[in-house]
């Protein structure tokens, strides 16, 4: 099963989500970035298959600057 990475509008503010979940892509490169590894991903998110990590980092390869942007602002709403 391939995993997509969707834009669902009025799902998480409309960012970019691991298939049919409310897991924000930003969410999960923010963690992998603090150094969680992909096994304590997929147990904090039982519902994550390894292959949803594999997309999440070739979504990230291809749209950087809209995840970067999304941290960013997650980071200063947080302040």
């Amino acid at each position: 099963m391939a995993t997509t990475i969707e834009h669902t509008p009025g799902v998480c503010g409309g960012a970019a989500c691991v298939r049919n979940t409310r897991i924000a892509v930003w969410t999960l490169v923010r963690l992998q970035q603090l150094d969680r590894s992909d096994e304590q991903l997929l147990a904090d998110f039982p519902g994550l298959r390894r292959e949803d990590l594999t997309a999440v980092r070739a979504y990230y390869r291809e749209h950087a600057a809209e995840i970067d942007e999304a941290i960013a602002a997650e980071e200063r709403e947080g302040t």
